[in-house]
């Protein structure tokens, strides 16, 4: 059996590699966007420990997603919000879960039809390592090999937990 790591540590430590991270790269005033559903719950709480004042917007990337042939469109889509101006401004992308790399595909896809920005640090909470496109994350909580036929679920939005699932 998988044991999962438990949120609240991984995230205590998360954001102080992004603190770390931005400022070494010399990236003041960032702006966070979270990716629905889960991306939208980290991503709120690394804004609050990080930077609290900054910006913080969020995406729905259902329309954005290759795969409308096989799976089609989620039954809920939500607008995406962005109250702020994305050009030549330094993003921190989140998202709960990296597996393919396509979620994170669709999201810089639909970043870049809002504008320009300096540039994206992608933050992740998990890496479950089945990749299909070369994306990986510039701060990740923990990686995760699972046994087949098996999915890992965050919940929330508080408490933020982890739960082993089977593949839809």
């Amino acid at each position: 059996m998988t044991a999962l790591p438990e949120v609240g540590p991984l995230l205590d430590r998360m954001a102080e590699e992004l603190t770390d991270y931005l400022q070494h790269h010399q990236r003041s005033d960032p702006a966070f966007v979270g990716i629905h559903t889960g991306g939208v719950w980290i991503a709120e709480q690394l804004h609050s420990r990080c930077f609290p004042d900054a910006p913080m917007g969020t995406l729905d990337i259902a329309f954005y997603r290759d795969d409308f042939e096989r799976h089609g469109l989620p039954q809920r889509v939500r607008p995406s919000e962005l109250p702020f101006n994305i050009d030549d401004r330094h993003l921190v992308l989140v998202d709960d879960v990296l597996m393919t790399g396509r979620t994170i595909r669709g999201a810089l896809n639909e970043l870049f039809d809002y504008g320009r920005p300096a540039s994206v640090t992608l933050v992740t909470l998990l890496d479950i390592e089945a990749r299909q496109l070369p994306i990986r994350a510039d701060i990740l909580g923990a990686s995760l090999v699972l046994p087949p036929g098996r999915r890992v679920k965050l919940t929330g939005p508080a408490p933020l937990k982890l739960t082993l699932n089977p593949a839809d």
